[in-house]
C-alpha cells in the first residue's frame, strides 16, 4: 500500500482530496496545514512514496520545508498558479494539478507516478531552490515602459525600444532604436532595479545594455569586452572587468 501524505493549508480541499484518492482505493496516512507542522511531522516520520505538496501555505511557501528536511518522495505539486505550473513544475515533479483538482487528472498524475515507480526510477531529485527562483521571477513585475517630460508634453518610452541607458552629468538618459534619446528622471541603479535582468545588463557604472540590441562583443585591453549596439555609437561601452564573468553567463 502506498504510503501518501498531503500538505495543503486548506483544510477543506485536503479533504476533498483525500476523499478522491479514497475512491480509486488510496489512502491517504496523514493530512499536513502549514511549513512548520510539516517540518516536525516528516523529521520524526519515514519519507512517504508521496507528497502531494501545495506551493502557498498559512506560513509562507512549501519549499521552506525542504530547507530543514531531506525528502526523497515523490512529488505532485498542487497550486492555483498555472502560470508557475507550465514553468517550474513540469521541470523537477511527477506531475503538478491545478486546483479546483479535476478527478480524470488525479488519475493520470496517479497513473504516472506508479509507472515510474515500475521502472524503479525511484531517485526523485528536486532543485527546490530553482523552482524557487522561477517563482519568484513569474510573479515579479518590471517596467515595461517610463515617461519622460519634453517641454509641456509628456512622452511615453517603451522598454522593449531601449538599446541602452547611460548616466551622464548625474542625470540618466535612454537611447532608443530609433537614434531617439530621452532624459530619465530616475538614477541608474533605480532603473536597473525595475527592469527585467534576464534583458538587460549593467554592464559598468555608466551604461545599462538590452540584450537585444547587441550587435557584437569584442576582447578589450584588460581582459575587458566592449561592446557594439545596432545603433547607439556616441561613445565606447565596455563590460568593466569584475564584471565579465557575470556578463557571459548572463548570455548563456
Amino acid at each position: 500500500m502506498l504510503s501518501i501524505i498531503i500538505i495543503e493549508d486548506e483544510k477543506p480541499a485536503a479533504r476533498r482530496l483525500e476523499r478522491m484518492l479514497k475512491i480509486i482505493g488510496l489512502k491517504v496516512k496523514v493530512k499536513l496545514h502549514s511549513v512548520k507542522e510539516s517540518i516536525q511531522w516528516l523529521h520524526l516520520n519515514s519519507n512517504p512514496d508521496l507528497i502531494f505538496l501545495d506551493i502557498q501555505l498559512s506560513d509562507g511557501l512549501s519549499f521552506e520545508i525542504f530547507d530543514q528536511v531531506t525528502v526523497e518522495s515523490a512529488i505532485i505539486f498542487t497550486t492555483a498558479y498555472d502560470e508557475y505550473a507550465l514553468k517550474a513544475f513540469k521541470l523537477n515533479s511527477v506531475d503538478y494539478l491545478l486546483k479546483p483538482i479535476d478527478s480524470e487528472e488525479l488519475e493520470t498524475a496517479i497513473l504516472k507516478f506508479q509507472k515510474i515507480q515500475l521502472n524503479k526510477h525511484e531517485n526523485y531529485s528536486i532543485d527546490f531552490n530553482k523552482i524557487k527562483e522561477l517563482i519568484q521571477e513569474e510573479s515579479q513585475t518590471y517596467k515595461e515602459r517610463f515617461t519622460t517630460q519634453i517641454g509641456q508634453h509628456l512622452r511615453i518610452v517603451e522598454t522593449k525600444d531601449i538599446e541602452c541607458i547611460y548616466s551622464e552629468d548625474k542625470a540618466s538618459y535612454a537611447y532608443l532604436k530609433t537614434r531617439r534619446t530621452y532624459l530619465l528622471d530616475t538614477s541608474l541603479d533605480t532603473i536597473f532595479t525595475q527592469l527585467n535582468p534576464k534583458t538587460f545588463f549593467k554592464v559598468n557604472r555608466k551604461f545599462i545594455v538590452n540584450l537585444h540590441a547587441i550587435n557584437d562583443i569584442i576582447s578589450y585591453t584588460n581582459s575587458r569586452l566592449q561592446i557594439k549596439l545596432n545603433n547607439y555609437s556616441q561613445e565606447e561601452i565596455v563590460v568593466s572587468r569584475e564584471k565579465v564573468k557575470d556578463f557571459k553567463n548572463w548570455l548563456a
